[in-house]
Formats: structure tokens, sequence, C-alpha cells
């Protein structure tokens, strides 16, 4: 005889709110209301939410109680009906221990790498372990202080490790380029620079990634002094970064770090002269439609660089240089047609000579400029490229390779 098949129905009550699965590690908030620890987190952490989710008051403090009675039904419930019986969990660390752990490593040199070592371990291992070390008094500056000290490089490469693992507020990250207690005048604070340089250079994949959004969020509360003296080693790891293609964020970052920097004073030139051009022409030569974001960032990227001679110079030594940009544009969105017919236009404004000419005619540059003209597109990026048509008009408009279709384009005067 077949065994008849039955569905074990699971008591509300066992089930949390948020996810309506059994809950393995209930907790209480402080509306009183039970959820699974892993989904209140959530809720209350990655999410951001202040409100109880069941009814919707808010939370006077995210403290999470464990409920242990209801575990230990749940566990019994299990038990009773042959199911797997769920564990007992491993108690979280709470602030006070967090904040014990920052006094002993604070007054205990000796203990302090392992406190360290454990303090990492919390930031790595859950957001309320975050959360709970980003809230406690005095502990970014306590870590800062660790980094500055390079006489013990082992604690110092922790508590990097630790910082990497926070989110950090302005004033935190503007503390990157404070003088330190050694007199050092230096506006870029190379004693907290140089040991996140040093992760970008030998660190793992997800530690240069954290170690590049890091660095691009510090830059973006730097006062001008700072971006104007940037050190030439961050556009050399941050090109490292584009060129590895380690994470889709990681670029994102390294890009966005570019664009913030390159407006300033020299920092094109010393972007140009750590290979970014050639690296952001590969990396659009591999870009698709449907990275739009990317493409826009790599076009303004382009763009701030060919405002220089030597950006110019080194985007038409590429090969693929003109033909690239001018295939995205129309192609992407109406910003990357925009940032790619200003690169189009530096191009041929400042270094239009009769060579260069000639290939803007080969690869079909000059043909998408007619077509820009045709198209429902920016009035600006329209006005642009008839600049560009009508500044060589001369050598181009009779030329055989515009196609015919596009003749009644080409602006008359």
């Amino acid at each position: 005889m077949e065994e008849a098949s039955y569905q074990i129905d699971i008591p509300c009550y066992f089930l949390c709110p948020i996810s309506m699965q059994l809950m393995k590690d209930p907790v209480t908030i402080s509306t009183g209301i039970s959820y699974d620890r892993e989904n209140i987190e959530k809720w209350l952490f990655v999410c951001r939410n202040t409100t109880c989710p069941v009814t919707k008051q808010p939370l006077l403090t995210t403290d999470l109680t464990p409920n242990h009675t209801l575990r230990r039904l749940i566990q019994a419930w299990c038990t009773l009906n042959a199911l797997e019986r769920i564990p007992t969990p491993k108690p979280p660390i709470d602030r006070s221990q967090i904040l014990k752990l920052l006094n002993e490593a604070k007054n205990s040199p000796k203990s302090q790498l392992v406190c360290l070592q454990r303090l990492r371990s919390v930031a790595h291992s859950s957001e309320i372990g975050r959360n709970h070390l980003q809230s406690a008094a005095g502990a970014v500056d306590f870590l800062l202080s660790v980094v500055r000290r390079s006489d013990d490089i082992v604690s110092r490469d922790e508590a990097l490790g630790v910082l990497l693992e926070m989110d950090l507020s302005d004033p935190d990250l503007k503390t990157f380029f404070s003088d330190n207690n050694n007199n050092n005048n230096n506006n870029n604070g190379g004693d907290i620079l140089d040991p996140l340089i040093q992760v970008l250079e030998n660190g793992n994949c997800r530690d240069r990634g954290r170690a590049i959004s890091l660095l691009k969020s510090a830059f973006d509360v730097a006062d001008p002094s700072h971006l104007i003296g940037s050190r030439p080693e961050i556009f050399t790891q941050a090109v490292h970064i584009l060129r590895d293609k380690i994470s889709a964020q990681a670029t994102k970052a390294a890009l966005k770090l570019l664009m913030e920097l390159c407006p300033w004073g020299r920092n094109r030139i010393k972007a140009v002269q750590s290979g970014a051009v050639s690296v952001l022409i590969e990396l659009l030569l591999d870009q698709t439609a449907a990275d739009r974001r990317s493409c826009e960032l790599i076009l303004t990227v382009l763009d701030q660089l060919c405002s220089c001679a030597e950006g110019r110079a080194e985007l038409l030594r590429h090969g693929a240089g003109l033909a690239v940009v001018s295939k995205k544009i129309l192609r992407v969105s109406h910003a990357a047609s925009d940032k790619g017919v200003r690169v189009l236009g530096s191009i041929s404004k400042y270094s239009g000579n009769s060579r260069v000419l000639q290939e803007m005619l080969q690869v079909g540059v000059v043909s998408k400029l007619c077509l820009v003209l045709q198209v429902e597109t920016n009035p600006k990026t329209k006005e642009r490229a008839k600049e560009i048509l009508r500044l060589h008009s001369r050598v181009w408009k009779e030329s055989s390779c515009i196609p015919p279709h596009l003749y009644s384009s080409y602006p008359s005067s």
C-alpha cells in the first residue's frame, strides 16, 4: 500500500512575521514582537528601518533580546514532530563586549593584536556587529590611531581591516587628510593613505575592492587642497583596479575616484601617466549597452583626460580610441552621447592634424556626427556635433566616406 503523504502545520507563533518561516533564533524587539534574528537584523541594519514591521511603531532602541522560552518551544516541537532540531544559536557579541575589547586593546599593548583580530571578526561576521562597533565611542579614532603608527605593521593591518568593514562617517573620513602627531605637514595625510595604497597593491580582491571604495569616499569629502595634491600612487592603483576588473563595484568606485580627482591641478597628467587612457579604452571596448552607468563614467573620465594634450595624444595612440568613442554615441544614453561628442570635439579642435582628420573619416566618426544631427538627442550635443563638422568642413564635406543619405545633415556653413 502506498504511504499517504501529509504536511505538518507549523504553529503561526513559531513563524517569523517578516519571512513567515520557522524561527531559528527568535529575538524580541522593544515593541514586544518576536522575530527571527536574521530577518529583523536585515530589516533594521541593512534596510535602515526604524519601525516595528508588524505594529509600525517607532523603535526606541534597536536592542534585540533573545527569546529563550520561544526558542525552547520551537526546539521541542521539532523533536516531537521528528524534524531536525534547531541548534541553540551562539550568542552574538553585544555592545558591552565590544567596548570591553576596545578598552583592553587601548590599555594593554600585549593583548592589542588579539583584540583587533576579534574586532575584525565581529565586523566581518554580521551587520549588527558592525553597527555596535561603529556606535562605540572612540572606536574609529582608536583604529585610525593604530593605522597611523607604523611601528607595529601587523596590528596596523588588522586595524585597517576593521576600518575596511565599516561605513565611516564624513568627519571620520576627513581625518585621513589631517596632520598627524609626528608633525607631518603633508596635505595628503600619507600616514593613513600609505596603508590603503599597500592594500590596493598587495591585498586580496575583496580587500582591494573595499580599499578603493574607502579611498573614493574619503576624497568625496576632502578639501580642494587635498584634491589638488593627490599622490601619483593613487592614480596608479585606481588604474590597476580598472585593469584587473576585480568586481563591478570596485570598477565604478575607481572610475568615480578618477572623476573626482581629474579636474584638479595636474591630476589629469598624473592619471594619463598612470596609463588611464589605454585602460579606459579597453574597458569601453568590453562594455555593452546594458552597462549604461559604467559607459557614462568611462566617457566622463575620458572627456576630462582629453582636455589636456597628454590625454589626447594617448587616445590617438590607441588604435581603437576614436572608433570606440564614436561607437558608443547614440547607443548608450543621452549622457554618454554628450560625453562622447565632447571627447571628439577636443580631438578635432586641438589635435586635428591631417592624419587625425582622415582617421576620423575612415573609422566613421564624421558619419556618426552627421547622424547625431538627424536624431532626437540633447540640443547641446547636436550643437557640439555641428561645430565639429563646421570646423573641418573643407576636409570632410565632399568625402566619399560619408554615406549619401547623411549628406543632407552636413551643416552648410
